[in-house]
């Protein structure tokens, strides 16, 4: 259990403070996360890692010499929006190009990608490589839909130590993807972790017993057995390594093999028990005809205080060999020695962007009042149900919706009410609004209420008050934009009420109903819509893994819409007269 913290909402932003004033020597803030604070040679490729926090050493640890250039720092077990990943990567890179690299999970994904592409149309080359080493979370035939655990440090590792010889974006990028294709891993916990502020554990593991096959965002394990002894739980976790159809390809089991091992501690296990697993792990790897070479025992990817272990195997050849043998000097992970560089200078930050208010009439200024209400009502909604979207999100996922949805709406209701002030239209309201969400919540979730704000705000405009045409053709550009994310209907996600409301609120408008009926018509098949989820398998997102879990519980997501179209349809509701 968490004790330590101050208000649980600013966890994250405070820990980061910490860091960095108790590691000056090697890191420095910027928005979004943390860069070297040594300079790189000019014109070299920079690595940007990151993820949600709650991972230490993972992903700020690993920021300094031979490592990561920089590390995007998102809401705890929340993926950083793409705005920090954006100005993390602006701060962190060398005019050589920029790598991104990080977990696959579905908003690391989303965020990542979508900065990848914002820092492409301002001219730096940007590439992205996810890691996928853990073996229980998809079988080998769609190995690009597992999960990153603890492999993540030997992908990472390799790369930085490519781009610190000096190769070219394409070579980083080249040695990236052949760690990542030869890092296998699996993980056990004996129990969950517990969030700052949570009166229990994301999820619990009965006495005597442990899960196999965990993620590192509290996410329950794909089965359950027996706690065995040291050696016991050494064996199961090389056997599964160790299975023929997991040697990746280029390991001749025939030949000699040689294996860079990981033996992780995910918060809570003792360090010298992970050396009492670690002798029978080394003597097994070996009687398999296995050479281990510079293997790390400790914690390396943790879960907050989560109670497990995971094995990681690193299939090395003649260059990987090399790049895992080269030095570091970062924070949490130290190898051989380094020439210290100079450091940078601390005024060298990204500069600060103004934002431009651009003119707006006064009907679409007068109906940015109606927006903020609308955004304020949203917010006492899920301020009343955080709770609720939290424990719903929890069953087969990491349990952190509700509190990625408050605070992505009080950030937007926040931006909102700012631009008001500023003198801007509606269209802009909801951009901005979109734009705080997204940057604050991070993960899956922020990103897709990020992109439906910003569809709304485009077809609403500056120019006129928003009409019962406009919204629907703003509500339809929402769709179509997170759409675009991969989610179908059926996915057991928000698109399951998404698409319903849309459609009801376009056939409302066409059959002539004013705004306000039209979308209330329209929420009621959102409310009912989310409640059908109850009935779906979940098909993407943290949840895939364990989708008989969810089976008769909601989607988060989509209920905290079916919610959300509720409350903005009171606010849009004809008022009575005093």
């Amino acid at each position: 259990m968490t004790r330590l913290f101050n208000d649980p909402g600013d966890f994250a932003d405070e820990m980061i403070d910490g860091f960095v004033a108790a590691n000056q020597r090697w890191v420095r803030r910027v928005h979004g996360g943390v860069v070297r604070a040594t300079r790189s040679a000019p014109g070299s490729v920079a690595l940007v890692v990151g993820g949600g926090s709650g991972h230490y050493p993972a992903f700020g640890g690993l920021v300094g010499q031979g490592l990561a250039h920089g590390a995007a720092l998102g809401n705890l077990f929340a993926s950083p929006s793409w705005q920090q990943v954006r100005s993390v990567a602006k701060s962190a890179q060398n005019g050589g190009g920029v790598l991104l690299s990080y977990g696959n999970y579905a908003g690391d994904v989303l965020n990542f990608d979508k900065a990848q592409q914002k820092l492409i149309d301002e001219g730096i080359e940007t590439r992205t490589v996810a890691v996928t080493d853990d073996i229980s979370s998809a079988s080998i035939a769609d190995k690009h839909k597992r999960r990153g655990i603890a492999g993540d440090l030997t992908v990472f590792k390799s790369a930085a130590a490519a781009a610190e010889e000096g190769a070219d974006l394409d070579d980083v990028v080249r040695v990236a993807v052949k760690a990542n294709e030869r890092t296998r891993s699996v993980g056990v916990a004996f129990s969950g972790c517990s969030l700052p502020g949570a009166d229990e554990p994301l999820f619990t593991v009965p006495e005597g017993r442990m899960a196999v096959g965990m993620g590192i965002h509290g996410e329950p394990g794909i089965g359950e057995t027996d706690v065995p002894t040291a050696d016991g739980l050494a064996e199961l976790l090389v056997e599964a390594l160790l299975a023929s159809d997991e040697l990746p390809d280029g390991v001749d089991e025939a030949r000699g093999r040689k294996v860079a091992v990981l033996l992780n501690g995910l918060g809570s296990v003792k360090y010298e028990e992970l050396f009492v697993v670690y002798a029978r792990v080394d003597a097994l790897l070996r009687e398999a005809g296995v050479e281990v070479v510079e293997p790390e025992v400790g914690e390396l990817v943790t879960s907050f205080d989560m109670a497990g272990v995971s094995l990681t195997l690193f299939w090395l050849d003649d260059e990987l060999e090399r790049l895992w043998a080269a030095p570091v000097d970062a924070p949490a992970y130290k190898k051989g020695s380094v020439d210290v560089a100079s450091r940078t200078d601390d005024a060298e930050q990204e500069a600060r962007v103004e934002i431009a208010i651009p003119p707006a009439t006064p009907a679409s200024r007068q109906a940015a009042q109606l927006v903020l209400s609308a955004l304020e009502a949203v917010r006492a909604t899920v301020e009343e149900n955080v709770d609720e979207l939290g424990r719903i999100d929890a069953v087969a996922g990491d349990g952190d919706h509700g509190i990625g949805m408050q605070r992505g709406v009080h950030a937007a209701v926040a931006s909102a009410r700012e631009a008001v002030l500023a003198g801007a239209g509606a269209g802009t309201v909801l951009d901005l609004a979109g734009d705080a969400w997204s940057d604050r919540a991070g993960g899956t979730s922020g990103a897709l209420w990020g992109a439906a704000l910003a569809s709304l705000g485009a077809a609403v405009g500056d120019e006129a008050a928003p009409d019962r045409a406009s919204v629907s053709r703003g509500v339809s550009a929402a769709t179509e934009a997170i759409l675009e994310f991969g989610a179908t209907v059926g996915d057991k996600t928000m698109v399951d009420v998404l698409v319903p409301f849309d459609a009801a609120l376009s056939a409302a408008v066409d059959d002539g109903a004013d705004l306000a009926t039209a979308w209330a018509t329209a929420a009621e098949v959102a409310v009912t819509a989310a409640a059908a989820t109850a009935d779906l398998l979940p098909k993407m997102g943290r949840a895939r893994p364990h989708a008989e879990k969810s089976l008769g519980t909601p989607d988060a997501g989509a209920t905290s819409l079916g919610l959300i179209t509720r409350a903005v349809g009171r606010v849009l509701a004809p008022q009575p007269a005093a």
